[in-house]
């Protein structure tokens, strides 16, 4: 077996759909980066509304890590909401759970996956391209309106293409960099 496969197998056992129980701590841990600038505020109404959208990292019975899928449209969907307890950042935690959200969108159809970030390099690593907001659909800056950032948005938008190629090398953990041109 490949070592990233078998490096992935472990944090597959520990990321899972998020449950409503999981609301109240999915909001602590935003609101944690949320309050040093580092991530967007959502409200827990919001986590309650998109509960099916996250995904957690489960360690010692506790979430340690979020993120969310969120669809947008029938052939796009952003990654929002991505956070880890920095006790357990540089870890892979975040990696894995961006992968386990692609993954997810490749599963529904979904062709084309951006985030707008504080941390592009990040999403870089993945595969993911700088793109200009402008060229996001109107649709996404209906959600942009109720954000306490708007109009004068700091955020970064990254884009990445979904192929059975990629997600193949996403699921056996190869380098990304072999994809990019």
């Amino acid at each position: 077996m490949v070592r990233g496969v078998l490096k992935r197998s472990k944090f597959r056992k520990m990321i899972r759909r998020a449950k409503v129980g999981d609301a109240k701590y999915i909001y602590e841990l935003l609101t944690e980066f949320a309050k040093r600038g580092i991530l967007l505020p959502r409200s827990l109404n919001s986590i309650y509304e998109n509960i099916r959208d996250f995904w957690v990292y489960e360690k010692d019975g506790k979430v340690v890590g979020c993120v969310a899928l969120h669809v947008m449209w029938e052939d796009l969907a952003e990654i929002r909401s991505l956070a880890v307890k920095e006790e357990y950042q540089k870890e892979g935690i975040g990696r894995e759970l961006v992968i386990r959200a692609l993954e997810d969108a490749w599963e529904l159809g979904i062709k084309k996956v951006f985030s707008l970030t504080y941390v592009k390099e990040f999403f870089k690593k993945l595969g993911f391209k700088e793109i200009d907001k402008s060229v996001l659909p109107h649709k996404v800056w209906g959600e942009c309106i109720n954000c306490v950032k708007f109009p004068n948005c700091d955020e970064e938008a990254v884009l990445v293409e979904l192929s059975e190629e990629y997600i193949k090398k996403l699921k056996e953990g190869e380098k990304i960099s072999s994809l990019l041109p």
